[in-house]
């Protein structure tokens, strides 16, 4: 199993601040080990991020993002408490998901 996303969502006004990293290694098949044997490609394919269930985010990822990739978005309409939840899925067919609460400001 994955390891689990680190997902921030604060609430600035009326649009959730939303950052997330996932760890990943993103390997883009280029690179060799140690032995000089290639390093299969294992990289996130797709990204869906919901709020309360409806999809704000649905992206298309290659082997060209860095290795614990970063995403920072924005989602209009927000509240404190609701949710919003994101899942990858990679070329290997893994997936993960993780769900945080929209926070108050601090």
């Amino acid at each position: 199993m994955a390891e689990p996303m680190k997902i921030r969502a604060t609430l600035q006004v009326d649009t959730a601040d939303v950052r997330i990293l996932m760890l990943h290694p993103m390997e883009t098949g280029q690179r060799k080990d140690a032995k000089g044997a290639i390093v299969p490609m294992h990289f996130i394919q797709n990204v869906v991020v919901t709020h309360n269930g409806k999809n704000v985010l649905d992206a298309q990822w290659s082997q060209a993002i860095s290795r614990n990739p970063f995403l920072g978005l924005r989602v209009k309409g927000a509240k404190v408490g609701d949710k919003i939840s994101v899942t990858w899925t990679d070329n290997k067919g893994d997936k993960r998901t993780d769900e945080v609460a929209v926070a108050a400001p601090s």
